[in-house]
């Protein structure tokens, strides 16, 4: 009974996206532009463009699986306060965005959002950027792609391994729908990587991200441990804040 209620309900337990109104106005610090891409499948995908004079390049910023643009725009800032362009994106379902969800529909829509820019910028200041779940997704890009280079904020070896951890009594490998195999897509990585993760993550598990480390390209791979760091707070850190900073001059 609790194998077939968590198959079911799995998504519910995976994303925890908020709705935004369609007529909602967001308010942020710095100068945007709000944009919706149209998916061949019907789906209408919202995102907002942080655009600043001068620009050191673009960064492509995929969220994690909780809330919305009015939020995690907010997070973004901090990005453009480097002299950024910063172009983030709503999933399906979450803020303005609707369509059906699939772990496929989130590799073809990161698919739509980088060949947007380039219409614009050149590859080599194309930055991607992703936290918690949207590092699986910027590792895929990435390994697709030839960005300049690859950022992630708490990420995991797959979706598998994280729900093993949690359910290790369930037979996770036959009920889970999504697998984002980040651990298969940054083998395939030819940018510079940098990871952070910390220590306290309790939604993560730091052990998910050393393995992720341990068999991603060592000539391009840096992994930053912040002690003592939990899931939502690694911008608190110095160390953190040291390496973005270094990484994006």
């Amino acid at each position: 009974m609790i194998t077939t209620t968590l198959y079911f309900i799995q998504e519910k337990l995976l994303f925890l996206p908020t709705v935004l109104e369609q007529d909602y106005v967001f308010n942020f610090r710095y100068y945007f532009e709000e944009i919706t891409l149209n998916t061949d499948d019907g789906s209408k995908l919202n995102a907002v463009h942080f655009k600043v004079e001068n620009s050191r390049g673009v960064i492509l910023y995929f969220h994690g699986n909780a809330g919305d643009l009015s939020r995690w725009g907010k997070i973004a800032e901090y990005f453009v306060e480097k002299q950024y362009d910063v172009l983030i994106m709503d999933y399906r379902t979450y803020g303005k965005s609707i369509g059906k969800l699939s772990e496929q529909s989130f590799y073809s829509d990161a698919d739509l959002f980088y060949n947007h820019l380039l219409k614009t910028y050149n590859e080599n200041d194309i930055v991607l950027y992703g936290r918690s779940l949207g590092t699986g997704i910027a590792s895929y890009l990435a390994s697709k792609k030839n960005p300049k280079q690859l950022i992630l904020e708490t990420p995991y070896y797959s979706i598998l391994d994280v729900a093993k951890d949690r359910f290790p009594i369930l037979p996770i490998n036959q009920l889970l729908k999504y697998k984002f195999p980040t651990f298969e897509f940054i083998k395939n990585v030819n940018c510079d990587i940098t990871m952070f993760h910390g220590t306290e993550d309790n939604v993560v598990p730091y052990t998910s991200a050393e393995k992720l480390f341990q068999i991603s390209p060592k000539q391009y791979t840096k992994f930053i441990t912040i002690g003592g760091g939990s899931h939502n707070n690694l911008i608190e850190f110095q160390d953190y804040l040291n390496t973005i900073d270094v990484i994006l001059k």
